[in-house]
């Protein structure tokens, strides 16, 4: 972050040694009430969070949020049976009668030999500090003038920006402590902070919009407003008189912040849920080539500070860095305790998702990636859902640029890409070393082979 953007202003946090110890006590105090009224198991979570977001627009305040919440949220097993309820109060009474109304549920549900906490043998044994939690508190002023400082910095960067969707600053942070009747307790702390704009640029062609934004745990870490508003309004500019294309083959270059949504549809497609509804386009591929030979694409849950470190998953389990592809070839799926009961495999720790889900990067920077690909479509924007991840049928809007030898040539739109997502990771020919880490997956920009472009 530049000097502009940090703080002097010592950060008030809800997370403290106080905190924990009341939430810590409300989760033993919910559990020993489930088994009291007859839950043979029971695990709980409680959290809290509070948050300031801002948004200005054309340099004036639109909206000032505060937001401060919290809950519990209890699931009881009575036997094979299940039942779940919740409650914002945290009072003695209303805990009994959330208790209760779980129990209640769970004695008039099926029973489900899947169904129950997860096996003690996986639960953390340690939790180690992954560097999380990084409170900040700029307060409102500062906030509504960082925001300012984004939206001045795109405006000003050339007279063709004409107008703004406006900038906008948040800031959170939350507790959540979760235990269950096995004997598992944790608390996890964690912060996220941001900053985007959002900009207008016309000229006789007609206008054209794009944005960026900068994310991160820890607010010292943040890019400036000035380079957020820059970035912003260059990558504006740069899709000015964009044209239409014909209707053809051609290699298609994912940039970075959007080749993420690749890895999605791919962790969709292995995660239990989908698997045992025989749900998936990659349906019985355990052991099988499903990428690229160069490929490898792994979890890094211990990473320090990173966006999706967990030390345990929502249940509990213990987390690990692990190969889900290597060599192209799947090695695992992504499964809670309830769907590997069901496909008869143990838990990989993956209740909640996955945990800085990342394809290795290659040597090649975006501009060898252009290179490389020679004559194509870089894809910048997707537009709108077109995705089965039961049959693997694959088609999305776009914009981005036409290149041809190994150049950017001029912007494109009203363009659509289809394919199969088995073919495209099969013919997954490379991955940028410019790695995006703003998010839970981590991933350079990726270069397709071959898809169809739909065109005028």
């Amino acid at each position: 972050m530049s000097a502009a953007t940090n703080t002097a202003m010592t950060p008030f946090s809800i997370v403290d040694t106080a905190s924990r110890e009341r939430l810590t006590a409300l989760v033993q105090e919910v559990l020993a009430e489930a088994k009291k009224q007859g839950a043979t198991t029971a695990e709980a979570a409680v959290n809290i969070s509070q948050g300031l977001s801002v948004s200005v627009r054309l340099g004036e305040v639109e909206t000032v949020e505060h937001t401060r919440d919290k809950g519990l949220g209890l699931t009881v097993y009575v036997g094979q049976r299940t039942g779940s309820a919740s409650t914002t109060d945290f009072g003695r009474e209303a805990l009994r009668d959330t208790v209760r109304a779980a129990c209640a549920i769970a004695r008039h549900t099926a029973e489900d030999d899947c169904s129950g906490l997860a096996d003690p043998d996986r639960l953390a044994r340690e939790i180690p500090d992954l560097d999380l939690h990084h409170p900040w508190n700029p307060g409102v002023d500062k906030a509504i003038e960082l925001a300012r400082e984004c939206e001045a910095a795109a405006r000003g960067v050339d007279k063709r920006i004409t107008n703004s969707e406006g900038a906008s600053l948040s800031t959170h942070e939350g507790l959540e402590v979760y235990g269950n009747t096995h004997g598992f307790l944790g608390a996890v702390a964690g912060s996220r902070h941001s900053l985007s704009v959002s900009v207008i640029a016309q000229d006789e062609a007609g206008m054209q919009r794009d944005y960026w934004y900068t994310s991160a745990r820890d607010a010292n870490t943040l890019d400036s407003p000035a380079m957020v508003g820059h970035l912003a309004a260059n990558r504006t500019l740069k899709r000015l008189n964009a044209r239409r294309l014909s209707t053809r083959q051609c290699p298609v270059l994912y940039e970075a912040p959007i080749a993420s949504s690749l890895l999605s549809h791919f962790g969709g497609a292995i995660r239990g849920g989908a698997l045992y509804r025989q749900a998936s386009f990659l349906l019985d591929s355990l052991g099988k080539k499903v990428f690229a030979d160069f490929v490898r694409i792994h979890e890094q849950p211990h990473l320090k500070g990173a966006m999706g470190s967990a030390a345990f998953d929502s249940e509990g389990v213990a987390t690990a860095p692990r190969d889900l592809v290597r060599d192209g070839v799947l090695l695992g799926y992504v499964l809670d305790s309830y769907s590997a009961r069901k496909l008869k495999m143990p838990t990989t720790g993956n209740a909640g998702g996955v945990h800085n889900l990342t394809i290795a990067p290659g040597p090649d920077d975006l501009a060898a990636l252009l290179k490389r690909m020679d004559t194509g479509l870089f894809v910048t924007e997707l537009i709108g859902f077109g995705v089965n991840t039961v049959t693997g049928d694959y088609s999305r809007g776009a914009a981005g640029f036409w290149v041809e030898n190994g150049e950017i040539q001029y912007p494109v739109e009203e363009i659509t890409i289809a394919g199969s997502l088995k073919e495209m990771f099969l013919h997954l020919a490379a991955v940028g070393s410019d790695v995006d880490l703003r998010g839970n997956i981590r991933t350079g920009s990726i270069l397709i082979e071959n898809m169809t472009l739909a065109g005028s």
